[in-house]
């Protein structure tokens, strides 16, 4: 491992564009330290940034689309930590490594022995997990579910199952314009006394956050469609 000068700030991001109020005031000034910019959108970085620091001349900094941390981005990290530049890693929405792009830039920051400085910020996860009612002592994020419908039913059953057997409540998310046919699913295929929590819009002024039983949630229809959501599970 070589040494190196080099700061990498994992700068937390907005989950909801009026949640300006959940982003510290020390990750701006974080965010002044930086020479340059790894970004999962660079459109919606700039945008994000300049909400915080208007005096921000954006022009002034460089910026690299992480783009899943393809070789040539993976390049250019390596050579900015050797030059002992100040980093900034900001994903889409929420924390950068946790359910969202950053890993493998941070993995190779942590290799050649960059500080890396994780910058407190909402994660929908732990939002959604915080609120559901459910154990926060024993649980996993296992993502998006697959999309073919007996494989989602399988999966569905294998997670209820796990819960179960170790009190374990398992995380997932959909695509939003998807969420309304997961719901259909976990309501005709999950046991009725299982409890399901449905955290939508967090941090913003439409946010819902409701914990019912499977028979409690079938009597309500639900209809989700369209809006980020965390779904948690616990049988």
């Amino acid at each position: 491992m070589t040494e190196t000068k080099s700061i990498v700030y994992l700068i937390p991001s907005l989950l909801a564009e009026d949640g300006l109020q959940t982003i510290p005031p020390y990750v701006i000034e974080a965010v002044k330290k930086c020479d340059v910019f790894f970004v999962e959108n660079e459109r919606t970085a700039r945008r994000y940034l300049k909400l915080y620091w208007k005096e921000m001349v954006i022009d002034d900094y460089k910026w690299y689309t992480i783009h899943k941390a393809e070789g040539q981005v993976i390049t250019a990290l390596q050579q900015k930590i050797k030059e002992g530049k100040t980093i900034g890693i900001i994903s889409e929405a929420g924390c950068p490594g946790v359910a969202d792009p950053g890993q493998l830039l941070i993995k190779v920051a942590q290799e050649m022995g960059a500080i890396v400085k994780p910058l407190v910020g909402p994660s929908a996860i732990l939002l959604a997990l915080m609120a559901s009612g459910m154990n926060g002592q024993q649980f996993q994020f296992v993502g998006y579910l697959p999309i073919d419908t007996m494989e989602r039913i399988k999966t569905l059953k294998n997670l209820e199952n796990e819960s179960r057997n170790k009190t374990c409540t398992q995380v997932f998310i959909e695509t939003p314009y998807r969420n309304n046919q997961l719901i259909e699913t976990i309501l005709k295929t999950c046991q009725p006394v299982t409890r399901l929590c449905i955290a939508a819009d967090l941090t913003a002024t439409t946010e819902t956050i409701k914990t019912k039983t499977i028979a409690e949630w079938k009597k309500e229809k639900p209809d989700f469609h369209k809006r980020p959501v965390i779904f948690c599970l616990l049988a």
